[in-house]
């Protein structure tokens, strides 16, 4: 029986993503606002209502590749208490490591196909307000992982937001034309600063960074 779970899982993860690679090469192409998803679906070879119980949104055609991101905080900083490391050197370590690989979710990825897709991302507004709740389920994952009360929420709320802000200005200078390879040293620098000034506001409950 888990065999066949396993199995059907597999095939509604390959569904997803062929569903969302169809439409944003769509939208790529056209722009978001004037592809419908009767279109994508005909692309992607399934019905509308199928694509509606895969995505019940347009804008979640797009934001698919952020889905598996959400509990990304919560789940480093359940690994590092496992291993003995605090919550924000486990943060910074893993946004470093991030950094290194070129990870688009860290903004230091200058591949044309990442520029295409954080250009569509962040120049439709729709996609722009709805990326918010996923942040804001990003957060909630956090505090729940940090401990209860609202200290646990704000320094959730704080770390999520640093995380963006060093997104944000990595994609922005590979957007005005820098390369990943030559902002790398400055990103890992801005990433450390930003981790101390986070460890220094929240205190050593949240661990210290060097």
């Amino acid at each position: 029986m888990s065999s066949e779970m396993g199995l059907r899982e597999r095939k509604r993860r390959q569904t997803f993503a062929a569903v969302s690679e169809a439409a944003i090469g769509l939208f790529l192409e056209r722009g978001f606002d004037k592809v419908s998803v009767a279109e994508v679906a005909a692309a992607a070879g399934i019905s509308k209502p199928t694509l509606f119980r895969y995505f019940p949104t347009k804008e979640d055609l797009v934001l698919h590749r952020f889905a598996d991101h959400e509990d990304e905080a919560a789940r480093v900083v359940a690994a590092g208490r496992a291993a003995g490391v605090a919550p924000l050197p486990a943060l910074r370590a893993r946004f470093r490591e991030g950094l290194e690989r070129r990870d688009p979710v860290t903004g230091l990825c200058d591949d044309p196909r990442v520029r295409a897709y954080h250009a569509l991302l962040y120049g439709t507004p729709s996609l722009v307000a709805r990326l918010h709740g996923y942040q804001g389920r990003s957060e909630e994952a956090l505090a729940a992982e940090l401990g209860e009360g609202v200290g646990a929420r704000v320094a959730a709320g704080q770390i999520i937001a640093v995380q963006r802000i060093l997104a944000e200005e990595n994609w922005n200078r590979i957007a005005r034309g820098e390369s990943a390879r030559a902002l790398y040293e400055e990103a890992v620098a801005a990433a450390d600063q930003a981790f101390g000034q986070l460890a220094r506001g929240l205190g050593r409950e949240y661990g210290e960074v060097a």
